[in-house]
């Protein structure tokens, strides 16, 4: 039957998904030539496209996007609308999305209008804001397929179960309640286990702003969105970078809090009864002020009363850095594998900023990272049921595996990992948290402010938007995870060919370094955005919000 033949099913969805896009809202063949005729189909190119109220919609900071919906300047629907066209172009000139439902959205929008006009006052602090969702998170009456082919139709791979089209995960619900608007799901991996988002239903997400790099994952399609203007602010996940990577990669901005900040609960996931390194939400925007507005929004709903892996902790607007002199450190390099040369001066730009505004700035000599990078890279945890959850999914259909995934799972299901050897990983883990805590405290002794280190800036990945299948080191990103630590990523710089050239006496530390390097080109990699992260401790997402703004601030004086 052509209904368990997975290209037929991926075909029939993939068309299914682009009919709902409307008729006046479809490109012409000289549109979509002239597109991939470009490298960068960012700005003036997509702008294009758009009416001059459009343009000021969608171009509008979040913040004061919502501030107009407050003030009743927008209506939730013209919003809706400029969004949901902006979008549409989106995805037919990138590929970025998985699920639309436009229609849903201008017609809730209808209703937020109805509601203002009758009642004076907004639905929420969010009220008419679109919002756009990494396809993991439910929403009523939308699919979720998580990039795996076997998940049209069903619910997480399961049919008949009442679930499909109904629930919707508690973030979402909470949103929601903000009067949120949402109108489409954006593309991921298959397996979400990837820094480029590749699957079998609608092939490659490309990097708009440079359409032979990739857009990075597993929240590549959300960063790709924020990129062409489709989104202002959206939600994704992290465990291992997938909210900074591809926010680092598209130029826009990303918060990974620690787990237990935001409600997990009936969020899909991968390997999702492995608990001890686990993904938490992460927030993405085209603006920093905006991921403070909507983590503080989700938070106002006091998530912890719904789900008990959230810890108590409202909106802390005190916690802000107020000292006139901070210390920051950096790590150039994690030891394993030595960032290319747009990263390197992207570092350097930061840390000349922060030092020219008075600033301190250390260098960083933590617990070795290639411990911690080997107890989460290697996937010891990820992989500890033997791959048998990515495998149950694959085999729904029998679709392939991506080609970046087969060197971990290729060979199919394998044995999991035994029992007490997951316990030991665990307490190697817990181990390995409390030295790096101990040496952060450390840093009091060294620093001319007699505390801490306020915050840490890093790369988020040895190189700039990444050449497809040339991503070959996450040891930068995971270690956040592996923490449990807080991190913003945001944008610095672009690679320039003329001054990013490879250093002559570059000397390998080991065949990963060595692999990285050779993957260097710098002609390639002309006009790729580099973004750079600054690393916090646990559960300090206002305090490195605040810092981000500044950092974010200096480099737009420079």
């Amino acid at each position: 039957m052509r209904t368990h033949d997975w290209r037929w099913v991926a075909s029939q969805k993939t068309q299914a998904t682009s009919a709902k896009i409307r008729p006046e809202w479809l490109l012409s063949l000289e549109v979509k030539k002239e597109a991939a005729s470009r490298l960068d189909i960012t700005g003036s190119f997509i702008r294009g496209l758009m009416s001059g109220r459009e343009r000021l919609i969608t171009e509008a900071s979040t913040v004061d996007l919502a501030h107009s919906l407050q003030q009743g300047e927008y209506t939730a629907t013209e919003v809706c609308l400029a969004y949901c066209k902006r979008a549409a172009f989106a995805h037919q000139l990138n590929n970025c999305l998985h699920e639309i439902f436009f229609d849903d959205a201008i017609e809730l929008a209808r209703v937020y209008d109805d509601y203002y006009m009758t009642n004076g006052k907004t639905i929420g602090p969010l009220h008419g804001l679109p919002v756009s969702l990494k396809d993991q998170f439910h929403v009523r009456h939308a699919e979720t397929t998580m990039g795996y082919v076997g998940w049209v139709g069903t619910f997480e791979g399961k049919k008949g179960t009442g679930r499909e089209f109904h629930d919707e995960s508690q973030i979402v619900e909470e949103l929601r309640s903000l009067g949120a608007i949402f109108y489409c799901k954006t593309s991921c991996p298959q397996t979400l286990l990837l820094g480029e988002t590749v699957n079998n239903l609608i092939g490659s997400t490309m990097n708009p702003v440079h359409q032979m790099l990739s857009c990075g994952g597993s929240s590549g399609g959300e960063a790709a969105l924020m990129a062409l203007g489709g989104s202002s602010v959206g939600l994704g996940t992290d465990i291992g970078g997938s909210v900074r990577i591809p926010a680092a990669f598209c130029g826009v901005y990303a918060i990974k809090p620690s787990f237990g900040r935001f409600s997990y609960r009936t969020v899909a996931n991968t390997t999702p009864g492995q608990t001890l390194v686990p993904s938490a939400i992460g927030f993405l925007s085209t603006t920093l002020p905006a991921l403070e507005l909507i983590m503080k929004s989700v938070l106002s709903t006091q998530p912890w009363l719904r789900d008990p892996d959230v810890v108590e902790i409202p909106w802390r607007d005190g916690l802000s850095p107020c000292r006139p002199k901070l210390c920051f450190a950096v790590l150039r390099n994690d030891g394993m594998v030595t960032p290319h040369p747009p990263i390197a001066r992207g570092i350097d730009i930061v840390v000349e900023a922060v030092k020219k505004a008075g600033h301190e700035v250390v260098e960083w000599n933590p617990p070795s990272h290639a411990d911690g990078t080997y107890l989460h890279v290697s996937h010891q945890f990820m992989a500890a049921d033997g791959g048998q959850h990515i495998w149950k999914q694959l085999n729904i259909l029998r679709e392939p595996l991506i080609d970046g995934m087969t060197g971990d799972y290729g060979g199919g299901p394998f044995e999991p990992m035994p029992l007490l050897e997951y316990q030991d990983k665990g307490l190697r883990v817990k181990a390995y948290r409390a030295q790096y805590d101990q040496y952060w405290n450390s840093t009091a002794a060294t620093t001319s402010t007699n505390t801490p280190v306020d915050a840490v800036i890093m790369p988020v990945a040895p190189h700039a938007a990444v050449l497809p299948d040339k991503y070959f080191h996450y040891g930068y990103t995971t270690i956040v995870d592996l923490l449990n630590y807080s991190a913003v990523s945001f944008p610095v710089t672009k690679a320039e060919e003329a001054i990013d050239q490879p250093d002559p006496d570059f000397k390998p530390m080991n065949d990963d370094d060595l692999e990285n390097w050779e993957a260097y080109d710098a002609k390639k990699y002309d006009g790729a955005p580099v973004g750079v992260q600054i690393m916090g401790r646990r559960f300090d997402e206002e305090r490195l919000l605040g810092i981000a703004r500044h950092v974010d601030g200096l480099l737009a004086s420079r």
